[in-house]
């Protein structure tokens, strides 16, 4: 009713919906013919019009997935789902930057750390992220543990123009609505095509008035891209994407072979991320490391200094308590700092053999924390105790599993039973 604008008492002629004439584009890409720049512009003002069912966006989605789209196609569509949007402009800044992970790592909770260092050194920091589309969280999700994430547009830039940065989730703040309405269906389906996964990353980024962005893509053989080559292809398209749209994009390859910290799942991700701006001994080195090379990057973009100078500045002023405290300025700024919620059901899983952690299964590692709730549940997901390298002993701690609930708990065990080799311990 809010979306046709009528309320109660309003007179309401209901009829036979219209034909939608860009579904015989989509049945064009489904005979494998490629879609100009009208023809995608044509379906994403339709999607975002929500005259398409859920049925016939799972159609476009699928026949644009598993390299269906090429270059001039990925670049159209990026397009079209800018103009179908609000944008964000910044007169008053030359460069405002941004930063994207493609997922695939549980854990890899960079960005909130990645803002916090940059803005603390004055650098504009207009970050808007995703919910979870194949992960047990997204950015957007862990912050919403912290404080608040929902956002209207001049809301965002407010807080833009008093701290310099802003956490907030891009549905809310409406810069890219083609894209909500295509991750909800991605997420059902449990995909995210490399052509829809650049034009969502880029036109949120171009949208939000962005001008240099950092890409993060982990490689590993059961991260989200498995191989340097598979990487190498994914990076050259973001760049050429970036340059046709106005933007400058660098991308990191980046190690996948491994979780990232020792929380997966909204709340135990947040504890990481505060854990690693409070400086606490038992913080996760391999998310600081991996925040500050991310870090060092962007303030490489902007001034050109060299990744060893850029190195020194930014842990620099992760040591001395700067990011603490522009991430308190931040919270401060988007309704305070909310005191983490706690899970209501917990298991300890113990090592069943002694030796050292080869290898574990990102994938279904990922399944396992969403089998407990993860999303959807903030505080449902997992908590290491052991990564890969590890020695462990009989009985030792492996990771303790988080749930709202008795049945998801269990649902989740019952997974993990049937695929305990997820953590693979050898001599």
């Amino acid at each position: 009713m809010d979306r046709l604008d009528v309320s109660e008492g309003h007179d309401v002629n209901v009829g036979h919906a219209p034909i939608v004439k860009s579904l015989s584009t989509v049945r064009k890409k489904i005979y494998g013919n490629v879609l100009n720049e009208n023809d995608m512009s044509e379906i994403m003002k339709d999607i975002s019009d929500h005259k398409y069912r859920d049925i016939e966006i799972a159609s476009f989605l699928s026949v644009c997935s598993g390299g269906r789209l090429n270059l001039d196609e990925i670049i159209n569509l990026t397009k079209a789902m800018v103009i179908c949007g609000k944008r964000l402009y910044w007169p008053d800044h030359e460069k405002v930057f941004d930063k994207h992970c493609i997922g695939g790592l549980p854990g890899n909770r960079t960005t909130p750390l990645v803002v916090a260092i940059a803005s603390a050194a004055g650098l504009v920091f207009p970050k808007t992220s995703s919910r979870a589309i194949t992960s047990p969280a997204g950015t957007a999700d862990t912050m919403e543990t912290l404080f608040k994430v929902d956002y209207s547009l001049p809301e965002m830039e407010r807080i833009v123009a008093d701290i310099g940065a802003c956490m907030v989730w891009g549905g809310a703040v409406n810069l890219s609505p083609a894209d909500d309405l295509l991750i909800r269906i991605e997420r059902e389906l449990d995909i995210d095509g490399e052509g829809q996964l650049i034009a969502s990353v880029l036109s949120k980024k171009i949208a939000a008035g962005s001008s240099h962005v950092i890409i993060d893509i982990p490689v590993g053989e059961t991260a989200k891209v498995r191989t340097r080559t598979d990487a190498d292809y994914l990076a050259s398209l973001f760049t050429k994407v970036g340059d046709a749209c106005g933007i400058q994009v660098r991308c990191l390859l980046t190690d996948g072979s491994k979780p990232v910290g020792a929380g997966i799942g909204p709340v135990q991700e947040a504890l990481d991320v505060l854990s690693v701006l409070k400086g606490e001994d038992d913080a996760p080195q391999d998310l600081s490391k991996r925040a500050l090379v991310l870090a060092a990057n962007i303030f490489d973009m902007d001034s050109q200094c060299g990744m060893e100078s850029a190195m020194e500045m930014v842990s620099g002023i992760l040591e001395s308590g700067q990011a603490w405290t522009q991430f308190l300025r931040i919270a401060s700024a988007q309704g305070g700092l909310k005191e983490l919620p706690q899970a209501k059901y917990s298991s300890l899983q113990k090592a069943d053999r002694k030796g050292v952690i080869q290898a574990i299964d990102n994938r279904r590692l990922a399944r396992l924390a969403k089998l407990a709730g993860a999303p959807f549940d903030k505080t449902a997901g997992l908590r290491l105790h052991a990564n890969v390298g590890n020695r462990v002993e009989y009985d030792d701690p492996i990771f303790t599993l988080f749930s709202d609930s008795p049945g998801e708990k269990d649902y989740a065990l019952e997974y993990y039973k049937n695929n305990a080799d997820i953590f693979s311990i050898r001599d």
